[in-house]
This record gives structure tokens, C-alpha cells and sequence, in this order.
């Protein structure tokens, strides 16, 4: 019998998170993904996880959309108030 453990995300739905540094391009986590330019996203703009995909990739929600990240490429928000 075979001990089966889920591994640990590094990131839930409903965190917040930023971009760790500007990637080359972002893709639009729609049905059918295009590829936006990087400054849609300011580097100290805070976005929220509000799905999980495959290879350790999140749909990250930003004020001017939603996009395809990978886990790698994000950093927590630790909130002052929160802790």
C-alpha cells in the first residue's frame, strides 16, 4: 500500500500576491489565452489568486485583467494588519 500525499501549493485561492519581477509577456488566463504586453502590470500591484491550473501555473486577477502565472514568478503579500 502506497502512502499518497497531495503536495503543498505554494499559494491558495483568495491570496494576494505580486509579480517577484516583470515577465516578457502575460497571457490572459480566457478560454482562449492571448499574449498582452507586461507593463499591464505594475510591479508593486498587489492581485489576487482566483484559480488553479496545471504545472504550478495561477490565474492571477490584476486591476487591468487576469493572467497566467507561473508559481515562480510570484511573492506573498503579507498584509500589516493580518500578520
Amino acid at each position: 500500500m502506497t502512502d499518497s500525499v497531495a503536495p503543498e501549493l505554494p499559494f491558495k485561492l483568495g491570496t494576494n500576491v505580486r509579480l517577484r519581477e516583470t515577465p516578457a509577456f502575460l497571457k490572459t488566463a480566457d478560454p482562449m489565452p492571448m499574449l498582452r504586453p507586461p507593463d499591464l502590470v505594475d510591479g508593486s500591484e498587489v492581485g489576487e489568486v482566483v484559480g488553479l491550473r496545471a504545472l504550478e501555473q495561477y490565474a492571477v486577477r490584476f486591476r487591468r485583467g487576469t493572467f497566467l502565472l507561473e508559481a515562480r514568478q510570484l511573492e506573498p503579500v503579507i498584509d500589516a494588519l493580518t500578520g
